[in-house]
């Protein structure tokens, strides 16, 4: 005869003797399962593959037995009962099976974080210039700059500088030539880096007479200063050169780029 346990599906090979033992209920060796082995009890097993066996639906009341084969003489000794050899069981059914190994999640889980953090960081070199210029996301930068002791990168903002003086007079030691002196004043919360000056000379008319474009090293030669950028609300002298042009020259403009 054969039984199954409900928890795992094995099929086990047992007989009367043992569901005799405890009235049917048996513990599976796979499993450690309590079952009752009459619910799924059969003679033969099905064609395989199968998975399971079919169940028996208890009855309310005892079936009655009705075909005899042996009825004991009472004149007759009784002998004394063989012991019943043990159920064989298949070796491989009473071996436990061996608990699977989760796989390992954290190293998975380190990658990730760490291409994430690598991405970040992309984004936020990539967006820097206007992270830095953002008043809230610049200020928390700007702090955690100046306690790590890092730079943060200059940010050009040339709508937010500001010419607050200028002049022009002849050179007082070059002939036919212009001295023009100007003060420009960073009102960015940020440091910028010094701009590319444009100077436009015109006429009475409004025509242009001359025009030339400096860059940083033309107008400053302090290579500290340069590297350091205007800082934020601090104003800047800038003294420049350039070829008189002659009477026509009335007006002169200042250009930041």
């Amino acid at each position: 005869m054969y039984t199954q346990c409900p928890d795992c599906r094995t099929v086990f090979s047992l007989d009367a003797s043992v569901l005799a033992h405890a009235r049917g209920a048996v513990i599976c060796g796979n499993c450690e399962t309590l079952f009752d082995a009459l619910d799924t009890l059969a003679e033969q097993l099905p064609p395989e593959p199968f998975r399971l066996l079919p169940g028996h639906a208890r009855s309310e009341e005892a079936p009655k037995l009705e075909l005899a084969v042996y009825r004991p003489r009472e004149d007759v000794p009784v002998a004394e009962p063989v012991p019943a050899a043990p159920a064989f069981t298949p070796r491989f059914v009473h071996e436990r099976r061996a608990p699977r190994r989760r796989p390992r999640r954290w190293p998975w889980v380190a990658t990730c974080t760490l291409l994430t953090l690598l991405l970040a960081a992309q984004v936020a070199w990539a967006k820097r210039d206007m992270l830095v210029a953002d008043p809230a996301i610049g200020a928390w930068l700007r702090q955690a700059c100046a306690s790590l002791g890092c730079r943060l990168p200059l940010v050009r903002d040339v709508h937010r500088l500001h010419l607050v003086a200028r002049d022009v007079q002849a050179h007082p030691s070059v002939p036919g030539a212009l001295m023009i002196s100007a003060t420009v004043r960073n009102d960015a919360p940020f440091a910028q880096p010094y701009p590319v000056v444009s100077l436009t000379l015109s006429d009475a008319d409004g025509h242009r007479v001359a025009m030339r474009r400096l860059h940083p090293s033309e107008y400053l030669d302090d290579d500290a200063a340069l590297r350091a950028g205007l800082a934020p609300g601090a104003s800047a002298a800038l003294l420049i050169e350039v070829a008189d042009p002659g009477n026509r020259a009335v007006a002169f403009e200042f250009g930041f780029e």
